[in-house]
């Protein structure tokens, strides 16, 4: 990456209970006042994990508020969390930065056909304009929850924003959840993204996935020309359904932009799909990466990359490739279903259920999946945090400072006043009468232990008791 030595700091004062908290993207640690701090330039693709302004890839850029799209969202306050942004500009290593511009675009759009859910394993997947959308626990809901919506898909429309996958398929990071014939933003009611197969240009039309797209009426976007149409080609297309839905008649298509531009400095999020491990490169968002002897690996070795790994990558843009700098890990290996003891909000920390839980810029938090989140700003976000809330928390185990989980997703359980918690991650230590995952020690309680060992991955179900421990109220799953 091109880096220098911050010559202005773009760090601006915040306020309230979280004064200078937020500045640190590892959240809960504290930085040495020594460190020069260094600056990239360029762009960083992402969903949006909070506001005020946008936080995107753990960095809080400050915007002026407008957004560069052609789907009808034109102000940040028309933003959701989950939603992939592209944003152009510069940022620090303590997660501060400044937006040129922010840029979105729908992935998908248009009338669901079949959609299902399981609320225990938090996967699903929904179908539209014979596209397949994968669902998981980091997928963000607004409108309606994804099990409000898999008891009804045909009533609903839906806008979604993700990646494409190397199968044809779609990853979800955020989905609007609309009743059918309310307004989506966008005078043009579907949007499709793939690749054009079965073209017929004496006809005017192709299929992408095997879904019809008649271009007759369409219209070249920018700078695209519908001659360049050919089979393998990516590209978007809006426009209206047929009356029996099974056709899109076109009335814009454009080929798939590039994402970062020539010697950018670049971040991007997503999955891994077409990983080759003897040309050493994969793609991430339909961006080429290429791997080097000096890539660092961070939360995953490179043994063990494979298509659908979730990561993000920084690096240099060049000719059209994007040469890693470092991977980082973005799937989650460790969770906790428990309710809030201690919240240190200058730290970022919480204690749920004996765990010691921690935030960083990244950490997406929202609420039921019932509804739109109301909350626009971070802060905000951290201080509605209540001791006694009930929680479901995905994230990554941490070893270090005895151990700690390190938060990707917070969604609170409004519904759950269960007082049985659930844990899954890696036992650290082992005896006869207690088993302990990361930093918690949990009483066997008459359950058997036998053939557990240090490293081993579990799932446990345990309580409080009255003496401030912890016991197992169910036989371990591993």
């Amino acid at each position: 990456m091109k880096r220098n030595p911050l010559t202005l700091a773009v760090k601006l004062a915040l306020t309230g209970t979280l004064a200078g908290s937020l500045a640190a993207c590892g959240g809960g640690g504290s930085s040495s006042t020594d460190t020069v701090s260094t600056t990239s330039d360029g762009t960083s693709v992402g969903p949006v994990t909070g506001f005020g302004s946008v936080y995107v890839n753990g960095t809080r850029f400050h915007t002026d508020g407008s957004v560069d799209s052609d789907d009808g969202i034109k102000r940040e306050d028309q933003l959701e969390k989950g939603m992939m942004l592209k944003v152009n500009g510069s940022w620090d290593d303590d997660g501060e930065g400044e937006a040129r511009l922010v840029s979105y675009d729908d992935t998908l759009r248009g009338p669901v056909t079949s959609a299902s859910w399981d609320d225990v394993n938090r996967t699903g997947q929904l179908e539209l304009l014979g596209q397949i959308v994968l669902l998981d626990g980091q997928t963000a809901f607004g409108g309606v929850s994804p099990v409000t919506l898999a008891s009804d898909p045909t009533g609903y429309q839906v806008r979604v924003s993700g990646w494409r996958l190397d199968d044809g398929r779609f990853q979800a990071a955020y989905v609007s959840v609309r009743p059918l014939g309310t307004s989506m933003d966008d005078a043009n009611e579907a949007e499709l993204e793939g690749v054009v197969a079965d073209l017929d240009p004496v006809a005017q039309n192709f299929t992408i996935n095997g879904f019809k797209v008649d271009y007759t009426s369409a219209v070249a976007d920018d700078d695209f020309s519908l001659d360049a149409l050919e089979n393998g080609l990516v590209v978007e297309v809006e426009g209206q359904l047929n009356a029996a839905g099974d056709t899109l008649l076109a009335e814009e298509i454009d080929d798939e932009d590039d994402l970062f531009d020539d010697d950018d400095d670049a971040e991007v999020a997503g999955d891994i799909a077409n990983y080759d491990a003897a040309a050493g490169q994969f793609e991430v968002n339909g961006v080429t990466v290429r791997l080097t002897s000096d890539t660092e690996f961070d939360d995953l070795s490179q043994d063990s990359l494979q298509n659908g790994l979730r990561v993000k990558v920084e690096g240099e843009f060049r000719n059209g490739v994007l040469i890693a700098e470092e991977v980082k890990g973005r799937d989650g290996d460790a969770e906790i279903d428990g309710v809030i003891e201690s919240i240190d909000l200058a730290a970022e920390r919480l204690v749920v259920s004996g765990v010691d839980v921690r935030l960083t810029g990244a950490t997406l938090i929202r609420d039921d999946d019932s509804e739109d989140d109301d909350s626009r700003d971070r802060i905000d976000d951290l201080n509605s945090l209540s001791v006694g809330e009930y929680l479901e928390i995905e994230g990554r185990q941490r070893d270090d400072e005895g151990g700690y989980l390190e938060a990707i997703s917070i969604e609170r359980d409004d519904d759950d006043d269960d007082n049985d918690f659930e844990l899954e991650g890696r036992v650290t230590a082992v005896s006869g009468t207690s088993i302990t995952l990361m930093n918690l020690e949990i009483l066997a309680n008459g359950y058997s232990l036998s053939g557990v060992s240090v490293g081993d991955e579990v799932e446990v179900e345990y309580a409080a008791t009255s003496g401030g421990q912890y016991r197992l109220t169910g036989s371990l799953d591993d």
